[in-house]
């Protein structure tokens, strides 16, 4: 009989591409994880791993055990989703994911009232990009993935993973109260050429947002300072160091000296989107869950 604890760690060190990176994904030590893909070998009898260099990748053998397994441990969790449904159990563990500003406006709001509300629940949160959430959530690493989508910029979804909007969110361009655009009603990117912007990295969904922002102007943003993190834009907009284009979800108080000002042609807006595996979509758990951040 194959060790689905095994199987699991397979499949880490398949998603990962080492023992160590899937051992650090699982919570195990490196060591525990080699000796749970040994034993898969021993129970199979067909090597599963190859060495490459100092590293190792799946063996023909041991990647049909992956897909397959793969499809086992979907059909287990639907098998385990629908008992909790008959029973109308919100009970279990969930791990969750979500990006900054949902962790801080929407999801630690409504998961200390959804703990309350059901105390045989347990959640777990990490906070991380929204392509990492994806690839966790379709791995099985995760359960519940929180992430955005902004305007027409594409997010690749799996199949095998549902979506659920949640939320609704708009970001407005945020200026030094000192700044000639402080007094605007409203802005548009024409208004905004020359301005020297502050911006998440190149690549980020946001930076690629404010990039098809300028569509149809001729320029592109010009970028003076880069941050990962909305409340080190708001740091350097009152530094007056450049303005800065922020969601209002989870965004600090702004204080006396910035002002934020409505952007339209077009309106920055971002879907808030929950994602989980079709095969966890019967588990109350889950409906719980995505009924407290849809409330």
């Amino acid at each position: 009989m194959i060790d689905l604890t095994a199987l699991t760690s397979l499949r880490a060190v398949a998603a990962h591409g080492s023992v160590v990176a899937a051992a650090e994904a699982l919570g195990f030590t490196p060591s525990a994880v080699s000796q749970q893909v040994k034993r898969l070998e021993r129970q199979t009898g067909v090597p599963l791993l190859e060495r490459v260099g100092r590293g190792v990748v799946l063996s023909r053998h041991g990647r049909h055990l992956v897909d397959g397994g793969g499809r086992l441990l979907a059909g287990l969790e639907q098998l385990e989703a629908e008992l909790h449904r008959e029973a109308g159990a919100v009970a279990g563990r969930l791990r969750m994911t979500a990006f900054s500003t949902a962790v801080r406006g929407l999801v630690a709001p409504r998961l200390r009232l959804l703990i309350d509300a059901h105390p045989d629940l347990v959640v777990t949160l990490h906070e991380c990009e929204p392509w990492d959430s994806i690839d966790l959530v379709a791995s099985g690493q995760a359960d519940i993935g929180v992430v955005h989508r902004w305007g027409d910029v594409p997010l690749a979804v799996p199949d095998h993973l549902a979506c659920t909007a949640v939320a609704q969110d708009v970001a407005d361009v945020v200026v030094h109260r000192e700044h000639p655009l402080a007094g605007r009603d409203v802005v548009t990117p024409h208004d905004l050429l020359d301005e020297d912007w502050v911006a998440t990295p190149e690549g980020t969904i946001c930076r690629q947002w404010l990039h098809r922002m300028y569509d149809g102007t001729g320029r592109l943003p010009r970028i003076a300072h880069q941050s990962m993190e909305f409340d080190s834009h708001l740091a350097l907009a009152r530094a007056r160091l450049g303005i800065a284009l922020v969601p209002r979800l989870g965004r600090q108080p702004l204080g006396p000296d910035l002002i934020a000002v409505p952007v339209t042609d077009p309106v920055p807006t971002r879907a808030v989107v929950a994602l989980h595996r079709r095969s966890m979509t019967d588990s109350p758990a889950v409906a719980a869950v995505l009924a407290a951040l849809s409330d």
